[in-house]
């Protein structure tokens, strides 16, 4: 049996409010993440990802083996998000690492479309 059968994670995606006004001083994160291997570990990474205080948005994608995350700087860091991956996998089973690929200021990296923010 590998890591990934029967993988569990929570029950639902957190979503997180987000202020749009907030990405004018924010930065986003390019992050390769490694050790997932189910759409539950990308909910995983994406929801330890959001829990952290000073991230604004997160997408993970899990064929890709990346994440992209809006942050305030001023609240948290690479470093953070880094950690905050890692700490994804604490159910004893379960690896994540990252490694930070590029950051941009937000502005450059999401566009307002239909309502919704997509990333660049």
């Amino acid at each position: 049996m590998n890591e990934h059968e029967n993988c569990q994670v929570e029950s639902e995606a957190l979503e997180k409010p987000f202020d749009p006004g907030r990405l004018d001083q924010a930065a986003v994160a390019y992050l390769a993440v490694g050790g997932m291997g189910c759409p539950r570990c990308a909910t995983r990474v994406r929801n330890g990802l959001l829990a952290l205080g000073g991230t604004l948005l997160a997408e993970v994608f899990l064929q890709e083996g990346l994440a992209a995350v809006a942050f305030d700087p001023e609240r948290a860091g690479p470093e953070d998000l880094v950690g905050a991956v890692a700490g994804s996998g604490h159910d004893g089973r379960h690896r994540y690492r990252a490694q930070v690929l590029a950051l941009r200021p937000a502005a450059e990296a999401l566009v307002l479309e239909r309502g919704s923010w997509t990333w660049r």
